[in-house]
């Protein structure tokens, strides 16, 4: 395992390590053992996600709507990782560990924290503009109307070249919020550091790993579109699933 030095702020050093690109399921596995040491509190998360899921579903008819739901899970999504990362700390340190104790994190790095939300809800806005623009310039308008949100006509009146657009600017910007939050949150609990050094070194690890990070983005897909596939109930299990891994991705990727 090869290691490059980089520099996180005011100059203090970590490494980040070569990982092969089947590692990510290793993550996978030492999660699982997490969420089974610690079920309750991690099922708690799953729980809170498929409910906010369950909205998303609920507005998905109209392109502009289901950009305005998406939007608000970059804000809550981070919060709910940052518990489990916490509980996957707590474990690894032989600290007992509840709902309420993940949550607490919350508290002692605040400023880390909001700034990282801060700047995947910007992402999110630009998103929404970005659809605004989209929508107006196919369909003459962004507002849905009564029977567009009910009966899905928005997305058939959607050209293919525009829908392929949409579907692609949402590809993209799931990159870009993959990408700047690979290692950002356990890093900014672990390091106590400003978002921008934990982005920064999430960049850092993507670059360095550009193939094992490429097979943790896919894991992640898959895992999510099969949580949408039953009806949420999958999300129960996959996101906590997931959160966990993320800390143990950090902890194999920065030193």
């Amino acid at each position: 395992m090869s290691t490059h030095s980089h520099k996180l702020h005011h100059g203090f050093p970590f490494l980040i390590h070569h990982v092969p690109p089947s590692r990510p399921l290793v993550w996978l596995g030492m999660a699982w053992q997490d969420l089974r040491a610690q079920p309750l509190p991690s099922l708690a998360y799953g729980v809170l996600v498929s409910t906010l899921g369950a909205i998303v579903l609920l507005f998905n008819n109209h392109p502009f709507m289901l950009a305005g739901c998406l939007t608000g899970f970059l804000l809550v999504g981070p919060v709910m990782t940052t518990g489990l990362c916490e509980l996957s700390r707590r474990r690894e340190r032989g600290e007992s560990a509840n709902f309420e104790q993940s949550l607490q994190v919350l508290r002692h790095h605040r400023a880390g924290l909001l700034g990282f939300a801060n700047r995947l809800v910007a992402l999110g806005v630009v998103w929404m503009l970005l659809s605004a623009v989209l929508l107006q310039s196919a369909l003459g308008s962004i507002g849905p109307a009564l029977s567009e949100t009910v009966w899905g006509g928005a997305w058939q009146a959607l050209e293919a070249g525009h829908l392929l657009l949409y579907l692609g600017t949402w590809g993209l910007l799931s990159a870009v919020v993959f990408g700047i939050s690979v290692v950002s949150v356990p890093m900014i609990l672990d390091q106590d550091c400003e978002a921008g050094a934990a982005i920064r070194a999430s960049l850092k690890v993507v670059g360095r790993d550009l193939p094992a990070m490429l097979v943790w983005a896919a894991l992640i897909l898959a895992l999510v579109a099969a949580g949408f596939a039953t009806a949420l109930a999958g999300m129960v299990v996959v996101f906590p699933l997931l959160g966990h891994a993320t800390w143990h991705a950090y902890r194999e990727l920065v030193h």
